[in-house]
């Protein structure tokens, strides 16, 4: 079946999976009138009645309905992990583009699989995390372009969640009325949930990985719930990249919340310290000058000191330019991966977000949750071509 491309001004999607996540994709589909949602489908009909209900939209009773629908150019598969390859699968067999949420898969192979069939389809398909899209990560890879740390050698991540077995997560519900997924979120793996955040940012700023070392265990293993797989809730994983940068990620949802990212040059540090707020500001550290004052005083004289006791923020590239109807949540546009496939769609372009670019990050996931499987030392298979930076933030200058 052929592509469905894009007509007019607005891209037509559909959304498979109205659990806890979806509630925070339509908080934020306001922003995007380049788009117009043709209706929902959840493989259990009550959760889907009760989202349809609730954002007044148009339930499909399968998800043979939803794919039968001509009117349906683009499929936003917000299905729990086990069920991305199988639904983004019939999609591609559909004949529509999709976007995922992460991982593209779970298993490094049915993953490879779905973007070779894209491929030869002629889809676009991309996964989630969307937030290199966003105004932080735009302007910490502006402020590399313009040579603001000059080389960037090395990089340290944090992505440390506190202790959620114990903060209560039996009460989080979405707006719809949607639980917290416990279960699917502590069996899938807080590395495989999350690390993508980084890691889209990384590949991006500094191309793909060629190499890595990863460590990975499971720290607590009582989660207040009966689950049936036991996953890593803590790893740690070393990337080289073919640039020459050298990352440490660590993930976990046991040491207290921390997402700082800093990133190391010959001449400076750039930081942020909300990986998950597309608005976070951006900070700029100078290495010292070595002045006549500084003399005086050697033991300030270590490369790692820095221009005064503060930082010097980064001005972003601009305001963060969305707004999200739900309150208490990470200041994230979810559906601006979405707008930005759709786009690609009806503009008749290559996306920013590339499958080969999904692949790439799913498989450094994969690799750092499972060095058992996989390997603790791993030479990187997959590759990709570099992404372009939204237009908004300026390719120089």
């Amino acid at each position: 079946m052929a592509a469905r491309t894009g007509v007019g001004t607005s891209v037509n999607f559909a959304i498979v999976g109205c659990g806890y996540v979806a509630d925070f994709y339509l908080a934020t589909l306001g922003n995007h009138p380049e788009l117009t949602l043709s209706g929902v489908y959840d493989r259990r009909p009550e959760r889907a009645q009760r989202f349809a209900d609730y954002h007044q939209l148009r339930r499909y009773a399968s998800l043979d309905e939803l794919l039968s629908d001509d009117r349906v150019q683009l499929v936003a598969n917000l299905t729990n992990p086990a069920s991305h390859h199988a639904v983004t699968h019939a999609a591609l067999m559909a004949g529509r583009h999709v976007y995922s949420e992460k991982p593209l898969a779970v298993d490094l192979q049915q993953a490879r699989e779905l973007v070779a069939l894209a491929e030869s389809r002629g889809l676009l398909l991309a996964s989630a995390p969307c937030s290199i899209l966003g105004e932080t990560a735009q302007t910490l890879w502006k402020a590399l372009r313009d040579g603001a740390i000059g080389t960037p050698r090395l990089v340290y991540a944090e992505l440390d969640d506190g202790n959620v077995a114990r903060a209560g997560f039996q009460n989080w519900v979405s707006s719809s009325g949607a639980p917290w997924p416990a279960k699917d979120e502590f069996e899938v793996g807080c590395t495989l949930e999350h690390a993508g955040y980084y890691l889209t940012w990384l590949t991006a700023f500094f191309g793909p990985a060629v190499r890595m070392s990863a460590f990975s265990r499971l720290i607590q293993p009582e989660k207040g719930i009966e689950l049936d797989v036991l996953t890593p809730d803590f790893a740690v994983g070393c990337f080289e990249f073919a640039s020459g940068v050298t990352a440490r990620l660590t993930c976990s949802i046991y040491a207290p919340h921390d997402h700082r990212l800093r990133i190391f040059g010959d001449e400076g540090t750039l930081s942020t310290d909300k990986s998950w707020d597309y608005g976070a500001p951006v900070y700029l550290s100078r290495r010292h000058r070595y002045t006549h004052q500084l003399e005086k005083r050697p033991r300030l004289l270590s490369a790692l000191n820095m221009v005064g006791l503060g930082r010097r923020g980064v001005p972003l590239v601009r305001k963060r330019a969305f707004k999200s109807r739900t309150r208490g949540s990470n200041p994230m546009d979810f559906c601006r991966g979405i707008a930005e496939l759709a786009s690609a769609v009806r503009e008749g372009r290559g996306p920013r977000m590339t499958a080969r670019w999904s692949l790439h990050v799913n498989e450094l996931v994969l690799s750092m949750q499972n060095p058992a499987l996989l390997g603790p030392t791993r030479e990187i298979r997959s590759t990709f071509e570099p992404m372009e930076p939204m237009p908004w933030a300026g390719r120089n200058g």
